[in-house]
């Protein structure tokens, strides 16, 4: 006899997934955007959600997170309804009000990070900080840790957010067109850092329009054009008949998906990135 699922659906004996969607709806008010959605990702695993503004994928991240309700079918972030872990989740969405309501300098910005694992009134101690400026220095920002972020430009205070998001050390990133704002240096700093927290054990959500490199870093990828067009594999997802549903133009696939790994070093120091050369 086969052992019964778990109140998530999950085997006894097996992690659960860190989200489940099952015949998910999403949308906003009572229009559903994208409906039928499937699909379960884990423990160290990065999941792309690719497609054009409009196609959904915003929607369904910040479902994810809790922002908005599920407008239909179940879906379940580490074992629980949406909205109820976000000591566990960070969170990049597209637009940022905090810099410009406060003062805050880049660094006031990253500590930001570590208020979900304390609490906005618990002081943060010297591993937090030693954190905080790993992140800072991860994102190639400390020479601007100390000025106004309003005086950043906006590559530079994408950069701000990706380190804070680095900064919280969650288990689940979910990110919003991170690259957005970045130039060529920012997206390869940005690259080698969530390749690293995929290989620490983090898993990750990552909505964007780019076809290649954040397919590189994703087991799964689901095409969205207001519809899950498909879903699975980059290199069996991504080809010139998908991209031509999911962005209404022929979209070449130019020398294919590389793929990102986390390979033990010889040192004995643990799991690293092996990005592969560009």
């Amino acid at each position: 006899m086969l052992p019964r699922d778990g109140a998530d659906g999950s085997t006894p004996g097996m992690e659960a997934p860190y989200v489940r969607a099952k015949s998910l709806n999403v949308g906003y008010a009572n229009e559903v955007v994208v409906a039928d959605i499937n699909f379960e990702l884990r423990h160290g695993e990065a999941f792309a959600l690719i497609g054009t503004n409009g196609s959904g994928k915003s929607t369904l991240l910040k479902t994810i997170v809790g922002l908005l309700a599920p407008k239909g079918g179940k879906l379940s972030v580490f074992g629980m309804p949406p909205g109820n872990s976000h000591a566990r989740i960070a969170y990049l969405g597209q637009f940022h009000r905090s810099g410009f309501v406060l003062p805050l300098r880049a660094i006031d910005v990253v500590r930001m990070g570590r208020f979900p694992r304390h609490g906005l009134w618990k002081r943060i101690g010297r591993q937090d900080d030693e954190i905080v400026l790993s992140a800072i220095k991860t994102m190639g920002i400390e020479k601007l840790a100390d000025v106004p972020l309003r005086s950043l430009s906006g590559g530079q205070q994408q950069r701000t957010y990706l380190a804070q998001v680095l900064a919280h050390q969650a288990d689940l990133l979910v990110l919003d067109e991170p690259t957005t704002g970045l130039d060529a240096g920012g997206r390869e700093l940005y690259l080698r850092a969530i390749n690293e927290e995929v290989c620490r054990g983090a898993s990750v959500i990552i909505a964007t329009h780019n076809i290649h490199d954040e397919a590189a870093l994703c087991r799964q990828v689901m095409l969205l054009a207001r519809k899950v067009v498909s879903l699975g594999a980059p290199e069996q997802v991504i080809t010139p008949e998908t991209l031509l549903e999911t962005f209404g133009i022929a979209v070449t696939s130019g020398k294919g998906v590389q793929v990102f790994e986390c390979q033990r070093r010889g040192d004995n120091q643990g799991l690293g990135p092996n990005i592969p050369r560009r």
